[in-house]
């Protein structure tokens, strides 16, 4: 982030633990990137949010929320642990947070699932993204939402 921009503050946690302030910042951010700019109406409170051992990634820029990924365990969504719901604020783009972002978010499901592979649902057009962070292709692709997606894996690196 450039030299004139507020520090952030990285969280982490349960629901429990990033609170209800964190949560409702997460589903914000979240419905202002995927509903309002992605113009895709989906359910994005899909009961996951506050299910047991998911773990929630947040990027503060003093009191507002520019970034944000949901973190599952394994069987939750896929039979590794996943990364999903990543969320870059218009605000806060072009300055590599997203690339800061999924750097942490690796790092918190390798420290919370040490055993477990990652998984992500991405949107087909970011798979060069996600490449550039350990990912693979381990999908054909599929529409979600009525956007293209692939899933991808990232292998855990001491198998």
């Amino acid at each position: 982030m450039s030299g004139d921009r507020a520090v952030l503050r990285w969280q982490c946690g349960s629901a429990e633990e990033v609170g209800l302030t964190g949560v409702y910042a997460a589903l914000q951010l979240r419905a202002e990137v995927f509903v309002v700019e992605q113009r895709c109406a989906y359910a994005d409170v899909d009961g996951r949010d506050l299910a047991k051992g998911v773990r929630h990634l947040l990027a503060w820029q003093e009191a507002t929320l520019v970034a944000c990924a949901r973190l599952l365990p394994p069987g939750l969504a896929f039979d590794s642990a996943a990364i999903g719901r990543v969320a870059v604020a218009f605000s806060a783009r072009g300055q590599g947070l997203a690339h800061a972002l999924m750097y942490r978010a690796i790092e918190q499901c390798e420290l919370a699932w040490s055993d477990a592979d990652i998984m992500l649902g991405a949107q087909a057009h970011l798979q060069r993204f996600y490449a550039a962070h350990g990912f693979a292709p381990c999908s054909e692709p599929y529409l979600e939402d009525g956007i293209p997606h692939i899933d991808m894996r990232r292998v855990r690196q001491d198998k």
